[in-house]
C-alpha cells in the first residue's frame, strides 16, 4: 500500500496539544550555563539547516535561553541525532531532523532506537517530492518517462540525495506499480543533485517541492509529476502522480523535531509550544511557504503517530527491495 495515512497529516493541524501555556518548568541549566542547543544532523545549506537558524531568534525570546544551532552532519542524519538521543534528559539538546529519520533505521544499525531514545516535540512540515528532467530530454510527461522504460528496460536514469532517501523510496515504488526498471543514480545530498540534473547528466532528478520547484519555476528543469494528493501553490502546471495515473500514491518529505528520551513532558510542551508559536509569525510562516513547505505545527503527540506511520510505510520498501545505504 503507497498511501500515507491521512491521519498524519490531519492531525497537523489539530495544533491544540502545543497550547499549553508556558507556566512550566525552565529548560535546563546545565553545566555549560543557561544554553541551549539545537542539532542540526546536516551540513550548513539544504533546507534543515535554514529552518533552524530562522526560528532561533524567537526561540531565544519565548524561552528565555541562548539557542545554540550546531551542525553536525554525517551518515543521513543519524550521527548528530545519535549524540541528543544520548545527551541528557533535561531539555538542553534537541535536534531537527529530515524524512531520512524514518528510513535509517531500516538501513542502518543505529547506535539508539529511533522510538525508544528520542521523545517526539514537533512535526514541523511537509512537502510533496517532484520529479523534474532537464528541458533538453524528450519527456513531456510522466507517462512519456513510462513509455520510455517499457521501450528500453534500465534505459532512463533518475537521481537522489541518497540510497533509500525517500525520492528513491518512490521511485521504487512507482517503478513497481508501473511495471518498469529505471537506474537509480544516488548522490550525496541536493546540492549535486541538483548540479548534475541542470546539468543533464541524469535523465530524471527527485526531491523535495523545497528542492526542486526554484529549478522548475527557473525554466531550468522541467516539473513532471509531484506526489502530494493536490498540487502545491509553487507548482500549479505540474500533475500529481495521482493524475498521471497511480490513484492514491503519495509521499511526502517531512521536518520535525526531537529531544532526548525521558525528558519530562512538561519541558518538551514547552519547547514545542515556543517552535510552534514561532513557526506561525507571519514573516517565518512565509518563508516557509515560500519553500513549498505546508507547516503543519503539530505537537509530541501528532510527531509520534507521523513517524510510526512513516517508519510502516517505508520499512518494508526498504526489507522487499535489499536496498542499502550509501557506503
Amino acid at each position: 500500500m503507497t498511501t500515507i495515512s491521512r491521519r498524519s497529516l490531519v492531525l497537523g493541524a489539530m495544533t491544540g496539544a502545543v497550547t499549553a501555556p508556558f507556566a512550566q518548568p525552565a529548560l535546563a541549566q546545565t553545566g555549560t550555563g543557561n544554553i541551549t542547543r539545537i542539532v542540526v544532523p546536516f551540513p550548513p545549506g539544504g533546507t534543515v539547516d535554514p529552518i533552524a537558524r530562522m526560528v532561533q531568534p524567537g526561540l531565544q525570546q519565548r524561552l528565555g535561553t541562548t539557542i545554540i544551532v550546531e551542525n553536525k552532519p554525517g551518515a543521513s542524519g543519524s550521527i548528530g541525532t545519535a549524540q541528543v538521543a544520548k545527551s541528557p534528559p533535561d531539555g538542553s539538546n534537541w535536534v531537527f531532523v529530515f524524512d531520512t529519520h524514518a528510513v535509517n533505521p531500516f538501513l542502518q544499525n543505529l547506535p539508539f532506537d529511533t522510538e525508544k531514545e528520542l521523545e517526539p516535540v514537533l512535526l514541523i512540515g511537509t512537502a510533496p517530492n517532484v520529479v523534474a528532467t532537464h528541458p533538453g530530454r524528450p519527456y513531456k510527461t510522466f507517462a512519456d518517462v513510462i513509455a520510455a522504460a517499457k521501450a528500453k528496460p534500465d534505459s532512463v536514469t533518475y537521481g537522489s540525495i541518497g540510497s533509500g532517501s525517500l525520492g528513491h523510496l518512490t521511485m521504487v515504488l512507482l517503478g513497481q506499480r508501473a511495471g518498469v526498471k529505471m537506474v537509480h543514480v544516488p548522490y550525496r545530498g541536493g546540492g549535486p543533485l541538483m548540479n548534475d540534473a541542470l546539468a543533464g547528466h541524469v535523465d530524471l532528478a527527485i526531491g523535495s517541492a523545497a528542492l526542486v520547484t526554484p529549478q522548475v519555476s527557473g525554466g531550468k528543469l522541467r516539473g513532471l509529476a509531484q506526489t502530494s494528493a493536490r498540487r502545491v501553490p509553487g507548482l500549479p502546471d505540474v500533475p500529481t502522480v495521482i493524475e498521471s495515473g497511480f490513484p492514491g500514491f503519495e509521499s511526502y518529505a517531512w521536518w520535525g523535531s526531537f529531544t532526548a528520551g525521558g525528558t519530562p513532558r512538561a519541558i518538551v510542551d514547552r519547547f514545542s509550544n515556543a517552535l510552534a508559536e514561532t513557526l506561525r509569525e507571519p514573516t517565518i510562516k512565509g518563508r516557509i511557504e515560500a519553500m513549498q513547505i505546508t507547516l503543519q505545527a503539530g505537537g509530541p503527540d501528532v510527531q509520534r503517530q507521523f513517524l510510526a506511520d512513516q517508519m510502516k510505510l517505508w520499512g518494508p520498501v526498504v526489507k522487499e527491495h535489499n536496498i542499502k545505504a550509501d557506503s
